[in-house]
């Protein structure tokens, strides 16, 4: 089955976000277990961890299904010996709350060399990071996103995400959240089933599909190989819709969150009934 949700709010409470996502017929989403923006972040009470858990039953949205994500001012490759140590300590405190919440994902971006240093550098040191916080955890798997590439983020190649895989000690626990926008701005075509097909196939090739454990679903606003990310709706923007018809059918996403960061969340509703109306259809040729 399809795991089809969105990122949605948790504005006055984790316990927020099930009951939110149930309202947009979900059967997965994603969420911040804390304010994205800042460091610190007050603890997470008994009170919620149990309202949360009880409101992911009441909507029927397994653990296995969510799928937080973490601080945007974290950067587990940052060249400053300070700073990175920061990072560190942040995901960590991530990787905790998940744990907290009965959660087996963490969802984040990899890391910048921000000119600093090296890609191989950079690379090395997420993969530290990564080894850090599975060694302080137990139960979860932290689920590297692909990037368009922007400035100096790194994970935009496929082989950026093999290289920290390769060197992540505890391969049970790591593993990739495909955005769709930021493979198509990295400069992998999704444009046509086709296409879909054979970037999925490289994504099996250099770092194995038994690594997929999440899907973002976005349309792009920015061109193919434009290293920008910009989200659009999903049936807006340059990419295409054939991708979504792809996903909806492949034995690869089956049983994994697939979330929608798209635009648009009046839409929401919408366009999950849009991807689940693709399952079973065939390829446009």
């Amino acid at each position: 089955m399809r795991r089809i949700g969105a990122h949605v709010s948790a504005s006055g409470g984790v316990e927020n976000a099930p009951l939110n996502a149930g309202k947009i017929g979900a059967k997965a989403f994603a969420l911040f277990t804390k304010n994205q923006r800042r460091w610190q972040a007050k603890p997470l009470t008994d009170k919620s961890i149990s309202a949360f858990k009880e409101n992911c039953a009441l909507v029927g949205i397994s653990p296995e299904h969510v799928l937080p994500h973490d601080s945007y001012l974290i950067n587990l490759g940052h060249p400053d010996p300070d700073a990175l140590v920061r990072s560190r300590e942040a995901f960590i405190d991530e990787m905790q709350r998940c744990q907290q919440l009965g959660l087996g994902l963490l969802n984040f971006h990899p890391g910048s060399h921000l000119k600093q240093i090296d890609e191989d550098h950079c690379l090395r040191l997420i993969a530290d990071s990564i080894n850090l916080a599975l060694e302080q955890t137990r139960g979860v798997t932290a689920v590297i996103e692909n990037t368009a590439g922007q400035g100096s983020n790194m994970g935009h190649r496929f082989e950026h995400l093999a290289r920290i895989i390769e060197l992540v000690e505890d391969k049970s626990r790591v593993g990739v959240c495909l955005d769709t926008c930021h493979t198509f701005a990295a400069g992998y075509d999704l444009s046509s089933f086709h296409a879909a097909e054979a970037t999925f196939a490289e994504f099996d090739k250099i770092v194995g599909l038994n690594y997929l454990k999440a899907m973002h679903l976005n349309g792009s606003k920015s061109a193919l190989g434009s290293r920008v990310d910009r989200h659009h709706s999903l049936q807006q923007g340059e990419m295409g819709t054939e991708v979504f018809r792809f996903l909806m059918n492949n034995p690869a996403t089956d049983e994994i969150p697939m979330v929608l960061e798209t635009i648009d969340e009046a839409l929401w509703a919408e366009e999950i009934r849009w991807l689940y109306s693709l399952e079973g259809r065939q390829e446009i040729t």
